[in-house]
């Protein structure tokens, strides 16, 4: 049950942080699954633990690192549509 509850909080921050951004993630609902977890993770290793947790996510900085996460991809994506 706590995995599920990680992948929907993973999914919430990730698409919350699209919308800050006014990005669209590629994936859809799993691109927001996996921006919001790998968010949390770097969120994590930058800025610690701190603010409330949910299934052991902190969201502060899970949500700032979804933000960043986010912001790299669609970076990536322009310029490799750029190339192409």
């Amino acid at each position: 049950m706590e995995f599920l509850l990680y992948l929907i909080v993973g999914g919430i921050i990730g698409w919350v942080a699209g919308l800050i951004l006014g990005k669209d993630i590629p994936g859809g609902v799993i691109g927001n699954i996996i921006a919001g977890i790998v968010g949390a993770w770097v969120g994590g290793m930058l800025f610690s633990d701190f603010g409330p947790s949910i299934a052991g996510m902190a969201i502060v900085p899970a949500l700032i690192g979804a933000i960043i996460v986010i912001f790299i991809v669609s970076f990536i994506m322009k310029a490799m549509r750029k190339a192409a």
